[in-house]
């Protein structure tokens, strides 16, 4: 007899929409991440900065997986550095998200970040982040076409082991920050590439002992500017908290 493995619990961090400018607009992005890893078979809890403390105590002795979600400007601070092109920092969501993040780790869950996630890993490993990568972003998301650019997957990689697709590939640009090589975390490894004004950009990224910590600097929930690929990103992703889920128990 086959026990059905529970659907995975991912805790996907994410702005909070009525504090945005378009709290509409920003409500749908944030239904994005969610429903990216929903039908893949996960179960998504969401939080935002302001979630209350109990529900964060909840949800992380809840989770399998962490997806940190896209947004804001990590506060410079973080790093180490003064604010030098950072703009629209929300230091609440910093702390949301390094207490998550510190969580996952204790835990040894998957995590996957999405553009201010990937940042965001890099931050809260030890890295720090070029605050500010000229004609590098485009358009806001729903407010015109999508900028893209194409960015090089490193071939022993396991995001390109995931994505299993020759490149280059175009992918959406809606960051104006980015990671340079000197800038990656102790413990992490690129696993994509893009040229920019400002030299090359790590836009993938992993540790190197074989856990599932997985960033990409694109939005590939925006299904309609990222390549079909990618959408075993966040098959992947599921499938490892759902691996998890039968450890935990």
């Amino acid at each position: 007899m086959t026990t059905a493995v529970s659907s995975p619990r991912i805790v996907v961090t994410v702005a909070v929409a009525t504090a945005q400018a378009d709290p509409d607009l920003a409500a749908r992005k944030n239904a994005l991440y969610a429903e990216a890893v929903a039908r893949h078979g996960a179960t998504a809890i969401v939080l935002d900065a302001a979630s209350t403390p109990d529900a964060r105590q909840i949800a992380f002795e809840a989770m399998d997986g962490l997806l940190l979600s896209g947004g804001a400007d990590i506060d410079p601070a973080r790093y180490g550095q003064p604010v030098a092109g950072s703009v629209d920092i929300e230091s609440d969501r910093d702390d949301l998200e390094a207490a998550a993040f510190a969580a996952a780790i204790a835990s040894a869950v998957p995590i996957l970040g999405l553009c201010r996630g990937l940042q965001a890993i890099n931050v809260f490993s030890g890295g720090t982040l070029l605050q500010h990568v000229p004609g590098h972003a485009g358009h806001a998301w729903g407010r015109g076409p999508a900028t893209v650019h194409p960015i090089r997957l490193v071939p022993s990689s396991r995001l390109a082991s995931i994505v299993d697709e020759p490149g280059p590939l175009d992918v959406n640009s809606y960051h104006h920050q980015g990671i340079r090589p000197g800038d990656l975390a102790p413990g992490l490894a690129p696993s994509a590439w893009a040229d920019s004004e400002a030299g090359l950009l790590v836009e993938g990224l992993e540790v190197t002992d074989g856990r599932f910590i997985v960033g990409v600097q694109c939005h590939p929930e925006r299904v309609e500017s990222t390549p079909r690929a990618f959408e075993r990103l966040f098959e992947a992703f599921v499938a490892a908290c759902k691996a998890e889920t039968s450890v935990r128990g």
